[in-house]
């Protein structure tokens, strides 16, 4: 049976990507790495459009594993659109932060925004249970990757008549 997705704008966040080099020691770190892994093989294939930001680009930086970060910089390479940080960003980030949200938090959700994004994706429950509480504040959807796709799609996959 053949399946059909809309077009999502999907912003990943740092916690996303890292997830992908998370031991897998526990149900929920695998299930929610498989989802990532899932999510940008659609992206890459060009079902979705993958967005990212220097905030993650910065925060990749400072992982403190090179082989980690060195694969993650690269992942980003794939990446559909870098936004930049500027005054628009910066000024959203501050009127979220005053929600409550982390100050990178709020950047990157700033980001996802000024994209025009049509989801905030995040492994981060903090981050999850603060955008739910204020969802009616936010320009954008935020969920875990892999409760997002396993909504959206039957089982987390669908068919693809183009591999």
């Amino acid at each position: 049976m053949q399946t059909f997705l809309p077009f999502w704008k999907i912003y990943l966040d740092t916690c996303c990507l890292s997830r992908l080099f998370d031991p897998p020691t526990q149900a929920r770190v695998v299930e929610e790495a498989e989802a990532t892994n899932q999510i940008l093989t659609y992206c890459l294939r060009g079902y979705w459009h993958w967005i990212a930001s220097n905030v993650i680009i910065d925060e990749v930086d400072q992982t403190p594993d090179l082989e980690e970060r060195t694969q993650v910089k690269t992942l980003l390479t794939l990446a559909h659109q870098i936004i930049s940080v500027g005054a628009v960003e910066i000024s959203r980030g501050l009127q979220l932060e005053s929600l409550g949200f982390k100050e990178k938090d709020a950047l990157h959700l700033a980001c996802a925004e000024s994209a025009d994004a049509d989801l905030f994706l995040t492994t981060d429950d903090r981050l999850l249970r603060r955008a739910q509480r204020y969802q009616a504040r936010l320009h954008i959807q935020v969920k875990n990757p892999e409760t997002w796709l396993r909504e959206v799609t039957e089982n987390g996959r669908f068919t693809d008549d183009r591999s």
